[in-house]
């Protein structure tokens, strides 16, 4: 796929610390990228970099095809941080307008945005209002029309369902699939695991400035599985039937086994050992690990994760 966003080698020091640590990945146009990290983990000087509030001390960053070039591509950028940045006195309507030409909308074009996103959101009623009247949530809303509104190429949303209730979180969330979908590129930094999961195409993690995991989300889960099924049977599972080395038993109960398959052995093995035994089999499935357990086990270097670092 052709990639809007190259970063080739990144370095950014602040007083002799690394705060970003030779990284490099690319995201392709259209794509819903996550960008995953603990506190620290140099996550916030990496988006810096990549809108210019920072300039690298070695690397470089290519957009659309061409070296990255603040003040000429600032246009091309939607940026919502997670300090957030509105005017607590000016009023909204004033706000948006005023901040849409900034990025280049005449104020025409800026009106009909502005009007458009307004009725999207039901934001009619807040025009004349000051954002130190809004709650988080609205105000939530509010930065994310800033953002989006001159209609940017790539969007940066760091943490941006924080504070929304769940009405306007799928708001937001069903807005960031139709800019995908229309051609934006998005980098969706946050804490949570199961928005990721459910919004991302492609994540990275980062740790102490390092990248540490690059992939597609069905990728990574595939790669950390761990050979873990869930089977249902028609009838009561006996002790009799769990005693065997194809298998660890995890968890059981009358009618339904959780098991991780033994090294050496595969999952056709161990459906033909339950057959032998004349047990009908009702469901059959691979349990992959969620991204949640994947970042724990990374971010905390366990066993697995130095092995699997060592191959990246």
């Amino acid at each position: 796929m052709e990639q809007l966003l190259e970063i080739e080698h990144l370095k950014k020091y602040f007083s002799g610390q690394k705060a970003v640590d030779d990284i490099s990945f690319s995201i392709a146009k259209g794509s819903v990228f996550g960008l995953l990290g603990p506190n620290g983990a140099g996550k916030t000087t990496l988006l810096r970099m990549i809108t210019g509030i920072f300039y690298p001390d070695e690397g470089s960053i290519r957009l659309n095809g061409q070296p990255f070039d603040p003040l000429r591509d600032n246009a091309q950028i939607g940026y919502m941080p997670e300090e957030r940045g509105l005017y607590k006195k000016m009023k909204i309507g004033e706000q948006v307008l005023y901040l849409s030409q900034l990025k280049g909308l005449s104020r025409k074009e800026a009106l009909q945005s502005t009007k458009e996103w307004f009725v999207k959101f039901q934001m009619e009623s807040w025009w004349n209002k000051k954002v130190e009247d809004l709650s988080k949530g609205m105000s939530q809303k509010l930065q994310f029309v800033t953002t989006v509104m001159h209609r940017p190429r790539l969007i940066i949303l760091d943490e941006p369902f924080s504070g929304l209730d769940p009405v306007n979180a799928n708001l937001i969330k069903d807005e960031i699939f139709r800019l995908a979908k229309d051609g934006a590129t998005i980098i969706f930094s946050t804490h949570r695991m199961e928005q990721v999961e459910e919004i991302c195409d492609h994540i990275i993690l980062v740790n102490k400035g390092k990248k540490i995991l690059d992939g597609s989300v069905g990728q990574v889960k595939q790669d950390f599985k761990q050979h873990i099924f869930q089977i249902g049977f028609q009838q009561p599972v006996l002790a009799e039937h769990t005693a065997i080395h194809l298998f660890d038993l995890l968890h059981a109960s009358d009618h339904q086994l959780q098991v991780r398959i033994n090294d050496g052995y595969t999952s056709n093995d161990v459906l033909q050992f339950f057959i032998s035994k004349g047990l009908t089999i009702t469901s059959f499935q691979e349990v992959l690990p969620s991204l949640n357990d994947i970042f724990i086990q990374l971010v905390q270097g366990t066993p697995e994760s130095r092995q699997f670092h060592n191959t990246i």
